[in-house]
Order: C-alpha cells, then sequence, then structure tokens
C-alpha cells in the first residue's frame, strides 16, 4: 500500500512539474528571481488542480462527441 501512495505522490507531483514547465521555460533567464516567484506563485494554483483539468478536459471530449451524434 506504500508503494501505490508513493507512486501517486509521484505521479502528481510530475504532473505538477509538467503543467509549471512552460511558464519556468518562458522566464528562467529573463526574468530575475523575485518576478519568476510572483509569477510560480500564481500559476501554482492551477498546477496544483491539473488532474481536474485533465478529467475536465477528457469528460468534456466524450460529452461534445456523444452530444454530436444523431440517431439513425
Amino acid at each position: 500500500m506504500r508503494v501505490f501512495i508513493g507512486l501517486v505522490v509521484i505521479i502528481y507531483l510530475v504532473g505538477v512539474g509538467v503543467e509549471l514547465a512552460p511558464t519556468f521555460q518562458a522566464n528562467w533567464s529573463t526574468s530575475p528571481t523575485s518576478r519568476l516567484a510572483a509569477i510560480v506563485a500564481s500559476e501554482l494554483p492551477g498546477a496544483l488542480s491539473w488532474p481536474a483539468t485533465v478529467y475536465r478536459r477528457v469528460a468534456g471530449n466524450n460529452n461534445a462527441a456523444a452530444a454530436n451524434t444523431t440517431p439513425q
């Protein structure tokens, strides 16, 4: 059970890193540290909620596909 929980935590943290990667990439060498920290702090809530965002994308695509089908 510990291995499973550890795996879930690792996957979650990797997802947060993937969500924040474009922010770091765009601002790493162009912004001072204080500005980078402020940008990351503003992007952090969205990055922490990445599982919900992915779920909404997947569920939204399935609902849109179901709505576009017409019975024949």
